[in-house]
């Protein structure tokens, strides 16, 4: 296994799963295009460092981008950081991850360097902005920044593999930042506990005032009932941006089986992620988890069944069924679904 996948496993298997299903041209631009947005995400998410520091090292980021620094300045601004932490690891690794671009076919070297750099851009104001968010427009914005512009770069470069994908690029663009935004609203529900506990709260201020919370109420115990209503309306929100992401996925053609699977497996992993987090008080203790049965389940069906509208369809409308919890968060019976192939696919 070479070095790059390597890399990419140890900050996330679940997406390097999906990268692996993509054709060897893909793989490469997907590889080393998510291994720079990892290097932005692991500045901003990094737990110990304060918020002018991050501003730094994310202007930097940005002046490597643009051509005014070397990547080897970056690398050793994080010199101090544990070197065991594989997002450090990764930033440490940028002139080599640079190195990996430059090798990829020069059409898919601007739109990863433009998406990424806006992205990075977006990522250090929200760092001077602070840890809010005041309504749900600024919460999309945040989540543009961090998740919708990963969509758009997906979609340009499945685009510059696929002239049948590039003759719909128009269309998907819109749909491809609604499903960004759809796993970064399951990723803040699932997150509210984390992120409370590194200072940021990305749970509208509007949102908890209006369940007569604040950012100090929303994790107290005795709060629980309006705590659960008020992600309940985060999760009414990631499900309007699910749908978006079906239409999304499915417009791609049938015949990319690869690039759909890839597209797929987040997809309906936030689903049941989500589906798993409504009206589930864990949420608020630590977060909701999906089993690895159920993944595995998943991932074996939607590889044979994968390339049909029909039953991804049905699979979705599934995996999104909230279970029944008890009081302490447990699920009383074992509710994995069956995502069925009975029907006409």
């Amino acid at each position: 296994m070479q070095k790059r996948d390597i890399m990419v496993r140890q900050v996330s298997r679940t997406f390097a799963l999906s990268i692996e299903q993509l054709p060897p041209l893909l793989r490469d631009a997907v590889s080393v295009a998510y291994l720079m947005f990892r290097i932005s995400d692991g500045i901003e998410d990094h737990e110990a460092m304060p918020p002018a520091r991050k501003v730094a090292l994310l202007d930097e980021w940005a002046a490597v981008l643009e051509g005014r620094t070397p990547a080897a300045s970056l690398a050793h601004r994080v010199d101090d950081l544990d070197a065991a932490d594989p997002e450090v690891e990764v930033i440490r690794e940028t002139p080599q991850v640079l190195e990996w671009l430059r090798a990829l076919p020069e059409p898919f070297q601007a739109p990863i360097i433009a998406h990424v750099h806006a992205t990075t851009q977006g990522m250090a104001r929200w760092q001077q902005h602070g840890p809010y968010v005041e309504d749900e427009p600024a919460l999309d914005d945040y989540m543009h920044e961090v998740a919708g512009r990963v969509g758009y770069l997906v979609t340009d470069l499945f685009a510059l593999y696929s002239p049948a994908i590039m003759d719909r690029r128009e269309s998907l663009m819109p749909l491809s930042r609604q499903c960004g935004l759809a796993l970064q609203t399951v990723n803040v529900i699932r997150g509210i506990r984390k992120d409370y506990e590194r200072g940021w709260v990305f749970v509208p201020r509007t949102f908890m005032s209006q369940a007569g919370l604040t950012g100090e109420t929303l994790l107290d115990p005795a709060c629980e009932p309006q705590a659960l209503a008020v992600v309940a309306r985060l999760a009414d929100k990631a499900d309007r941006h699910l749908a978006h992401g079906l239409s999304f996925i499915t417009a791609f053609p049938r015949s990319e089986h690869g690039l759909r699977l890839a597209l797929m497996w987040p997809f309906l992993f936030a689903a049941r992620t989500l589906a798993l987090s409504r009206n589930n008080p864990n949420v608020l203790r630590s977060e909701a988890k999906m089993t690895r049965a159920e993944i595995g389940r998943i991932v074996a069906e939607s590889k044979l069944l994968g390339w049909s509208n029909a039953w991804l369809t049905r699979a979705y409308a599934r995996l999104a069924q909230p279970p029944s919890w008890d009081k302490q968060g447990e699920l009383p019976i074992a509710q994995i679904p069956h995502l069925g192939s009975g029907e006409s696919v």
